[in-house]
């Protein structure tokens, strides 16, 4: 009867351990994505606009499955864990991005872009979980 209870507690709250792991999770799959990524860069001497359409594509992929796995796990409200996971992915991607480029002004032009993708991948990724 106990865990009973502690099962129906635990319903209404975020798990925010496993949305943590949600969230490393897509950064591993980003590193490993982006290592084969610059692998494929140096053997086969892939061109600027590959290289960008394939950096759009793991970070899509990335997201997606981040909102996947969380949409799955909560079971509620899918789109909104989704959504969040997408926004979470690309927040640590913007602050990663502004620590290495040290200058707003380089990164700026596409934060909007990349936030529509993560946030809108995510969200679909929970949407489907």
């Amino acid at each position: 009867m106990e865990r009973n209870v502690r099962n129906e507690a635990s319903k209404g709250q975020a798990p925010v351990l496993f949305l943590a792991k949600c969230l490393l999770f897509s950064y591993i799959l980003t590193g490993g994505l982006l290592m084969l990524l610059a692998l494929g860069l140096y053997r086969l001497n892939l061109s600027a606009g590959v290289v960008s359409a394939g950096i759009i594509i793991i970070y899509t992929v990335s997201s997606f499955l981040a909102g996947f796995m969380a949409g799955k796990k909560i079971g509620n409200r899918k789109f909104l864990w989704g959504l969040l996971m997408g926004t979470a992915y690309f927040v640590v991607l913007a602050i990663i991005s502004l620590l290495v480029n040290h200058s707003v002004k380089e990164v700026a032009s596409s934060f909007a872009t990349v936030y529509v993708i993560c946030a809108g991948s995510g969200m679909l990724g929970g949407m489907i979980g």
